[in-house]
């Protein structure tokens, strides 16, 4: 075996090394954290924060409000954490709800990159659902999104221009920080409904 070839043999083995550990991290992560925060004062925390989250991306853009008025239902997860060098994961907690506007569940989200990745990035993340059975979908603890999917980034006007892609429609808000892969394909979600949550004791 001739050097050139050792070495790309070797960057294959180390490739498929970090891939491993990217999964076993994020199958740890998500097992260590709980959909909704545990304590009643995060969860007021949270839901101060995504009000907050929500009345900005609005403020941001205006033409938003034909999803707030249309969808069936819509998560807010009000900060995401992604960074890494090499393997990236992202975490998130968030709310969901109904067409009114109505709180009914929480909501977190797990993605794991593999990539050259530098630095770190915090952004919001808006997702309206166009049916009663997407938001089900979303409902069901088991939502994932395809590798390609990508967002749109909030500003004025995007939204008027942006439609739903499989019943789904994602903005996100404000990312902050340097990262050269920042795609949201493969985000898994959770989901634990309002009554479930509030039964957690302090």
């Amino acid at each position: 075996m001739d050097q050139t070839e050792f070495t790309v043999t070797t960057i294959r083995r180390t490739a498929s090394y970090v891939a491993l550990a990217a999964a076993i991290a994020m199958i740890g992560l998500a097992a260590s954290c709980s959909t909704a925060p545990e304590k009643p004062r995060e969860r007021r925390a949270l839901t101060i924060d995504t009000a907050a989250f929500i009345t900005r991306a609005k403020e941001t853009d205006r033409s938003l409000r034909k999803f707030f008025d249309d969808c069936a239902g819509y998560a807010a997860i009000p900060e995401i954490g992604k960074g890494g060098l090499v393997v990236g994961a992202a975490y998130g907690k968030g709310q969901l709800f109904d067409r009114q506007g109505r709180l009914i569940g929480y909501c977190d989200v797990t993605q794991g990159t593999i990539g050259a990745q530098i630095g770190g990035q915090t952004f919001g993340e808006l997702i309206f659902f166009e049916t009663d059975r997407a938001l089900s979908n979303f409902k069901s603890g088991k939502f994932e999104l395809a590798a390609q999917a990508s967002a749109v980034a909030l500003a004025e006007g995007a939204g008027a221009a942006a439609n739903y892609r499989d019943n789904v429609a994602i903005f996100v808000l404000n990312p902050k920080g340097l990262m050269l892969e920042a795609s949201i394909g493969g985000q898994q979600f959770g989901f634990q409904t309002l009554v479930d949550a509030e039964s957690i004791n302090d």
